[in-house]
């Protein structure tokens, strides 16, 4: 046995020496995969493809395209100014109104498309130029797009829980209802973290602005065509008139539909909304199918069910061991996205998440919530990239610090779901209800 964790200390070795090197992190974990199947366990090159066409083969998995194409849609075609400005009319009273309305749009766009890069680069783009018109602090400004963005994969419909629930056999209906709620509790701790920041420091923002009624009822009319593409997917999946891939494909329907009625939507932006489809399904499904491998090539050597019994056997408890993922996620988070960290360590992580009889539902919520904080953590945060590209004129440094206050709210709303679980299982409990 001693030797047997050697060479899974190796192997583990390899995959972090090939990533280092820079290789892309599915081929990585792929070639590891491949070694350890052919000389650690000696089985047959034919169970590569058994294995990966066992992960893939999921009806559920074909609403992953279909929400990514809907994002964007929507992205590529910046229907969104209206919906930022729309927002703007209500949540602009607030102290640090355009920064708010911003996690509100936010919080909207991800539940049309799910997509934390699209996010990013959509608010950045429409909201950026606007704060920076208005004389809002670049800090502020910057930090309350990049953190926004956090919210794209937790409210439904999100492309990482589908991911998640896909690959560990999982309803895709309860885990986007179990994310509703945990999204709507963040944006209300966003909006609060800003408004506190503009009270301590009322030269982050210039002075609140009161729009009309006749402004703000004419901002609802502006509001209602997104609302109708919310409710037509969301409430299809919920009402169970659809299955995700069905609603899904309703979406990119009416995504279309709707950019179409903005006069937005042109064959070029088709062509590189179905590119960026292409790329990101391919990423993540091969990320998939090869982390399904290795994992079938450590559960064959005996050493996943070792680590399970090992970690189930520290004396820290359960909770002391979610705290500990949750703290190994941080650092991880400084150097792998969100869905990298998911096909590396799920592996391993779940086996002991079912030893300690968690709810795969709510772990997966309180997942999404540590994984995207890597999103706005240095030195490698996916959005404080994506926002440098919008925003060159910036420093890193600005983005950075704009964003790092916005790791407490993301704490809080975690120490919530492990204080009242019901917060993510409820809605899930009652759909199941209603549905006898």
């Amino acid at each position: 046995m001693g030797t047997e964790i050697i060479i899974a200390l190796l192997l583990v070795g390899l995959l972090f020496f090939l990533l280092i090197t820079g290789l892309e992190i599915g081929w990585a974990v792929g070639i590891v995969a491949v070694t350890g199947l052919l000389y650690y366990v000696d089985q047959p090159v034919g169970q590569l493809a058994e294995t990966t066409f066992g992960s893939l083969n999921s009806f559920t998995l074909t609403a992953l395209p279909l929400f990514v194409f809907m994002g964007g849609i929507l992205g590529n075609t910046g229907v969104n100014t209206s919906l930022f400005n729309a927002i703007e009319k209500w949540v602009g009273v607030l102290p640090g109104g355009l920064a708010c309305s911003v996690i509100c749009g936010n919080a909207v766009f991800g539940a049309m498309c799910g997509s934390t890069i699209a996010a990013t680069a959509t608010f950045g783009k429409i909201a950026f130029p606007v704060m920076e018109e208005k004389n809002y602090s670049p800090k502020l400004a910057l930090g309350s797009i990049a953190s926004g963005t956090v919210l794209a994969p937790l409210i439904p419909p999100s492309i990482l829980l589908i991911l998640y629930g896909s690959w560990q056999g999982l309803s895709i209906v309860d885990l986007l209802a179990a994310g509703l709620l945990p999204g709507i509790t963040l944006m209300i701790l966003f909006i609060i973290t800003i408004i506190v920041q503009v009270k301590l420091n009322p030269e982050l923002a210039p002075e609140t602005v009161n729009y009309s009624w006749r402004v703000r009822i004419r901002a609802i009319v502006d509001v209602l065509p997104f609302a109708g593409v919310i409710l037509g997917v969301l409430g299809a999946i919920f009402a169970g008139l659809m299955t995700p891939t069905e609603a899904a494909g309703l979406g990119a329907f009416l995504s279309m539909i709707l950019t179409i009625a903005y006069r937005k939507l042109t064959l070029e932006i088709i062509m590189v909304s179905l590119l960026d489809t292409v790329k990101v399904t391919s990423f993540s499904l091969f990320i998939m199918a090869m982390s399904t491998l290795i994992s079938h090539v450590f559960n064959s050597a005996g050493i996943i069910p070792m680590i399970q019994d090992f970690v189930i056997a520290l004396p820290i408890g359960k909770y002391g061991i979610l705290i500990l993922f949750f703290v190994m996620y941080f650092f991880m988070g400084m150097f792998f996205d969100s869905w990298s960290m998911l096909f590396l360590t799920f592996p391993f992580v779940m086996p002991v998440i079912t030893g300690l009889d968690i709810n795969p539902i709510w772990w997966g919520i309180v997942y999404v919530m540590a994984g995207e904080q890597s999103t706005i953590t240095p030195p490698f945060g996916l959005s404080l990239f994506v926002l440098k590209g919008v925003v060159p004129w910036h420093s890193m440094g600005t983005i950075v610090k704009g964003a790092l206050p916005f790791l407490i709210p993301i704490y809080i709303n975690v120490l919530l779901l492990f204080l009242f679980p019901e917060i993510a299982l409820w809605l899930p409990g009652l759909l199941k209800g209603g549905g006898g």
